[in-house]
């Protein structure tokens, strides 16, 4: 179990975004799939999962994990309407219209609740993505369920701390849903094959130096002498066990910095590259303007409307 906590430890959560649906018009979507980790709360009314079409019931949750494809019923199925996954997105709204939470209580037609959330380790690998888990059905948790009905509460909320306690929640629910997982044995081949290189030593250290100095030299001689490896080798472990080239997270990591300090200061875009470790101010704006589609200054004023 100390090796799950150790697992546990290394994953950041963030609060996405939730929404709550009535059912509109019933649909069967063939390969659904969401691009980012999904769980769904059937209040009441009838959803069906996978190739067999199993029933879900009454405040039970299906979690899908990121780009994980699977077939869903929703609503009671009164024709033979069927659309693909790619289909379904552009034709969302004919068959699910958003309402607030409150009135799902007092909805008669089919409702659910979807709530998004992101588990990244070191801020990059996916957590459930890369165990290779597929969608499930989560039955008798209470706990699961209770905690999905108290984020899509605090979604509607306007009383003080919202996204602290947004943020709160999300962590406590990827918690309970990691002990499901563990409780009743699911894919524990999965987690104990392809969650190892978690508490790799050298890959710790080299996030940990990344991450403290952004603003510096992290060329790959730099983190081959972190992690104590060849400088020919360290760009191919750092990709065989993240997914990703050592410089293009790197950038990532600098270009979400850039952001913060956007947000939370007053310094100049100039200033701003040079602390984030880009010597050359074009060069920053127009990779920050690749990476997010808005100049770093529009990024700034839209901030700021946003805060007032």
């Amino acid at each position: 179990m100390e090796y799950y906590n150790k697992v546990i430890e290394s994953v950041q959560v963030r609060f996405l975004k939730g929404s709550n649906y009535k059912i509109e018009k019933p649909v069967t979507v063939t390969n659904y799939q969401e691009n980012e980790n999904t769980l769904l709360l059937l209040h009441h009314g009838s959803l069906k999962f996978g190739e067999d079409q199993e029933l879900v019931n009454e405040g039970e949750v299906i979690f899908l994990p990121k780009d994980r494809k699977t077939n869903l019923t929703f609503g009671t199925k009164t024709s033979k309407q069927e659309v693909a996954g790619e289909q379904f997105v552009e034709t969302k709204r004919k068959h699910l219209q958003s309402i607030s939470y409150k009135d799902i209580k007092t909805a008669e037609e089919d409702c659910i609740s979807v709530f998004q959330f992101e588990s990244k380790v070191f801020d990059v690998v996916n957590f459930f993505n890369s165990l290779d888990i597929p969608p499930f059905i989560i039955r008798f948790n209470d706990r699961i369920t209770t905690l999905v009905e108290d984020l899509m509460k605090e979604i509607e909320s306007t009383g003080v701390g919202k996204e602290r306690g947004l943020k709160s929640l999300t962590e406590v629910l990827v918690i309970e849903l990691l002990r499901h997982i563990l409780k009743n044995r699911l894919f524990t081949e999965e987690l104990s094959t392809n969650a190892t290189y978690f508490k790799d030593p050298r890959l710790i250290d080299l996030f940990n130096y990344i991450k403290s100095n952004i603003g510096g030299d992290l060329s790959n001689k730099v983190l081959a002498k972190i992690a104590n490896v060849s400088e020919d080798y360290v760009g191919q472990y750092f990709k065989m066990l993240t997914g990703i080239n050592p410089q293009d997270y790197i950038e990532y990591q600098r270009l979400e910095a850039a952001v913060d300090l956007l947000r939370t200061t007053k310094k100049s875009i100039r200033t701003i590259g040079k602390e984030v470790g880009y010597k050359d101010t074009a060069y920053f704006c127009r990779r920050f303007k690749m990476m997010y589609g808005v100049p770093a200054g529009k990024m700034r004023r839209r901030e700021s409307l946003i805060n007032v």
